[in-house]
This record gives C-alpha cells, sequence and structure tokens, in this order.
C-alpha cells in the first residue's frame, strides 16, 4: 500500500491488518451497511502489473484466456494465466490505458505471477512493471454509487466492465452500482472526501462479500493451479476466448469446452458456520464417501450469517443436494443461484 494513502486512511480511523483495511472500528455494522447502503473500499489488497511497450498487446494475446484485441479504452476483460496443463495459476481483471494495459491480481500473487510472465517476454517489445504503489484503487457500490461517480467525474463507465477516462483517474464499472476507481496518490485524499458525502467506509472483507455475490472468482495462493477455467464459470463472464490463437493451457481448456462433460462447476453458497471459512477448504459429501467433491475458491462473512462462498464442486455431488464443509459431520452448505447463466 502507498505510505502516504495507507497514513491518510490510519487518519481516518482504519484499521490495517496484513498492509489491507481490515475495518474502521466496527466490522459487522460495516458488513451491514454493504448490504444495506453505499459504501467506499480500499482496493489496496489488489496489485497493479503494467504492461507497456509496442509488443504489449501482442505478448499478452499470447498469454492469457481473454482476447486481448477485444480490450480498449472503454472496456476491460477478465481473464486467466494458465499452465501448460490449462490450470488458472491467476484470475485477473485487465485494462488499457494511454501506455499499455493494466492487469490486477491479489497482491499475494503479483510477484510470482509478474515473474512468470517476464521470462516469457524474450526479444519481444515488453515492459513489465510493478505499479501498485502509483495508483490507488478504490472501490465505491450501493444505490447511490453511480450518483456519486456522476458527479465527480462527469458520467459513468457503460455497465458491466466499461472503463472511462478522466483527468482524476479512470472508473471501470464492475457491476450494476458498483465501480472502482484509479486514481494518483495525490488526488485519492480529495476524491475520498468527495465519496465519502455519499457512501459509508468498510473493510476489505465487505468488497471481497461482493465478489462472491457477483461470482467473481478471485484465485489465491491457496488455490493456484486447481480449477481450469471453465470450473470456476470464467467464460460466463467473459474471461474465455474460444476463437483466438494459442497461450498456455490453450489445448486443454478448448478440449474441456466442446470434447468433454465438464464435472464440476463452481457454485454460490451459504455455510452456516461462525468459524473462519478460507479458500482451499475441502468439501464432502455422502456420494463420495471419503473423497472430497469440491473445494472453497472464495469465501466472506455474510450479511446475514455464516459464510458466503465460492465453491468448486462435482455436479453429481451438487444434484444429491447434501455438501458439507471440511467433513461429513460438518456444517451443509445452502446452494443459492449465481448472478449469471451457467450453462
Amino acid at each position: 500500500m502507498n505510505s502516504a494513502w495507507q497514513t491518510y486512511l490510519q487518519n481516518h480511523n482504519a484499521v490495517i491488518e496484513d498492509d489491507c483495511i481490515a475495518h474502521y472500528g466496527d466490522a459487522s455494522t460495516e458488513l451491514k451497511n454493504t448490504y444495506s447502503n453505499t459504501i467506499i473500499v480500499d482496493l489496496s489488497h489488489f496489485g497493479l502489473i503494467h504492461f507497456s511497450g509496442e509488443d504489449a498487446a501482442t505478448f499478452l494475446q499470447g498469454q492469457l484466456s481473454c482476447d486481448v484485441r477485444k480490450i480498449d479504452f472503454f472496456t476491460a476483460k477478465y481473464g486467466s494465466c494458465c499452465t501448460p496443463k490449462g490450470r488458472m495459476l491467476a484470475s485477473f481483471l485487465i485494462w488499457q490505458d494511454d501506455n499499455g494495459y493494466f492487469m490486477q491480481v491479489p497482491m499475494t500473487l503479483l510477484i510470482t505471477l509478474e515473474n512468470r510472465l517476464s521470462m516469457f517476454v524474450l526479444r519481444s517489445k515488453v515492459k513489465l512493471t510493478d505499479d501498485s504503489n502509483t495508483n490507488v484503487r478504490i472501490g465505491i457500490a450501493g444505490n447511490r454509487s453511480a450518483e456519486a461517480v456522476k458527479e465527480i467525474f462527469g458520467a459513468a463507465p457503460s455497465p458491466y466492465l466499461g472503463v472511462i477516462h478522466s483527468e482524476h483517474g479512470s472508473i471501470l464499472c464492475l457491476a450494476q452500482n458498483r465501480f472502482e476507481i484509479i486514481a494518483t496518490p495525490k488526488y485519492a485524499p480529495k476524491l475520498w472526501k468527495h465519496l465519502r458525502k455519499y457512501a459509508l467506509p468498510v473493510g476489505k472483507p465487505c468488497w471481497e462479500w461482493l465478489e462472491v455475490k457477483a461470482g467473481i472468482p478471485i484465485i489465491t495462493p491457496a488455490t493456484q493451479e486447481r480449477f481450469v477455467p471453465q470450473m470456476a464459470n470464467l467464460e460466463a463472464i467473459g474471461g474465455i476466448s474460444f476463437q483466438k490463437g494459442c497461450y498456455p493451457g490453450q489445448e486443454i481448456v478448448s478440449r474441456t469446452q466442446y470434447l468433454s462433460k465438464l464435472k464440476r462447476r463452481m457454485y454460490l453458497a451459504n455455510i452456516p458456520t461462525k468459524e473462519p471459512v478460507a479458500a482451499g477448504d475441502e468439501l464432502y459429501s455422502d456420494d463420495r464417501a471419503k473423497q472430497s467433491s469440491g473445494m472453497i475458491v472464495n469465501a466472506a462473512p455474510s450479511p446475514e450469517g455464516g459464510y458466503d462462498v465460492l465453491a468448486v464442486i462435482q455436479t453429481e455431488s451438487v444434484e444429491a443436494e447434501k455438501i458439507y464443509w471440511k467433513t461429513l459431520n460438518g456444517p451443509m452448505l445452502r446452494i443459492m443461484p449465481l448472478p449469471y447463466l451457467v450453462k
């Protein structure tokens, strides 16, 4: 996190844990506000890799599951970076600026992903830089979020991954009434002050809950190389192109799409427990006895109790209706509808 920005937030009651904003004094109330009010969040738990140079687009096209040719100054994309076996090393959000492309990934994966992609640059005219501390990311969500964005920037981006740029920064529309703003550390305090007229500050877990409810998979160290992109519904959110050329894992991803029935899918569910639920936790079901039938991708405390989770689960086990967390004697998952269609 940018040091000046961190100091500013701490001076405004932010409690920082592991270099992220945990809360502003009352995590439970903040979660309830996320459910019913308009909220703002510091997003420094994400990092930014910037790709510049005349070969940047070609280089990324050959490395990522999404079609980089369809990313322009006004459109962002979700995507993934895979192993040759088609397993996801990272999922990300990517957009374009005047000088290249920004890739947003969890800070916990940034260094390893940057190092891996750098290995493939070779003679390409591409430069990778860690821009995490040179840009502040702020999330705003809720019924007044579009109103706030329009007042400050004069307009709001088009729904679902639309992007607009201004002298004050860039704005991405992640969903209806949910936006991300990228600004300089110098402008960020003024921006935060403006947004506070409309929204209440909350910690990182609140934004994680919004991502879970939106069905957006965030790969973390606990789930690296565990899923092919379709298992995490990446094609349903536009993160896979089946018309583009080769990239690492492309053959496996295409074969999964066209030649085999997908046996595991990502589901949205609630787990009624007060114990912490975490990415990488195993799930079990009666139909598979002692063998795991799924894994937690992401989890966040729910305003309505327990934990809301995204979990990749055997489809047959879901059809059997009873999935349990950690053991067959653990709390049973309540499957909920995702906000998008999965075929």
